[in-house]
């Protein structure tokens, strides 16, 4: 039986992620999106909790959705702590 092969995508055709550390927990992000953008802007956004440690979470999303993430933790009460382009952004 022959190994699975993965399809590896080019640099163009990569999602741009943008990292951002919200003091909050996952449950908290996750409603508040679904709140203010829906279903739809949910998917767009490719919401991905990266790491949940302290009462702080690291997600990932979608560059272009990253104004209306904001918006909606934002309007949820929630407090976006720092946006990176990269996780060992958020460490320093």
């Amino acid at each position: 039986m022959k190994p699975i092969k993965k399809l590896k995508l080019k640099n163009s055709q990569r999602d741009n992620r943008r990292y951002l550390l919200v003091q909050s927990d996952n449950d908290k992000i996750e409603k508040a999106i679904l709140d203010y953008i829906g279903i739809l802007g949910f998917a767009k956004s490719a919401y991905i909790k990266v790491k949940s440690e302290g009462g702080k979470t690291i997600c990932a999303i979608r560059r272009e959705e990253l104004e209306k993430i904001k918006a909606s933790l934002v309007l949820a009460g929630l407090r976006v702590l720092r946006v990176s382009g990269t996780l060992k952004g958020l460490q320093g």
